[in-house]
């Protein structure tokens, strides 16, 4: 098992008990039958959000696929909506506002960006090459470096080995 996973029971314990601690703070400033509604009503909001962010999401990668594009972009864009809403659909404040967040668009662009990153550094840069299109690198211009010397190739195995650069597919 992966050393972060152990530590996912004690997380989903402490937002229950965060969940509960503000329902009970809003059900005392606002009363029982506010904070009940507020939880219901968010609850809804995330049911109806869940099937129109789905379908967005879908109609995305259809798009990028059948116009030959990286589906990555509306990929990342869909799980971030799609988990908006669903922390808009489980019952509780926290979440709701959380789900909420994710569904305005500067808070998604960052989350966005984010899972992004994220998966960028768990796929192959083959993969994230096909998921997200090539790579864009920033270039500074200023003073030019000086030319560093060639190493000294390594002979290994009586003069039998052969010095080469690996370089992948797409990426020149």
């Amino acid at each position: 098992m992966r050393r972060g996973l152990r530590f996912v029971p004690l997380a989903l314990l402490l937002a229950v008990v965060l969940e509960l601690a503000v329902f009970v703070g809003v059900g005392r400033a606002l009363g029982f039958g506010v904070a009940v509604l507020l939880v219901f009503a968010a609850s809804l909001l995330g049911l109806v959000l869940l099937r129109r962010e789905g379908m967005r999401a879908w109609r995305g990668f259809r798009a990028a696929a059948a116009a030959g594009q990286p589906p990555g972009g509306q990929v990342t864009d869909g799980l971030v909506g799609l988990a908006g809403a669903l922390l808009l659909a489980v019952p509780g404040l926290v979440s709701g506002v959380v789900g909420l967040l994710l569904l305005v668009p500067p808070v998604r662009r960052l989350a966005r960006a984010g899972v992004r990153r994220a998966t960028e550094r768990r796929v192959s840069s083959m993969v994230a090459g096909d998921l997200f299109g090539p790579r864009t690198v920033r270039v500074r211009q200023g003073a030019p470096q000086p030319a560093r010397q060639p190493e000294q190739p390594v002979v290994v195995d009586g003069g039998r080995a052969i010095e080469g650069e690996i370089v992948e597919p797409g990426r020149h």
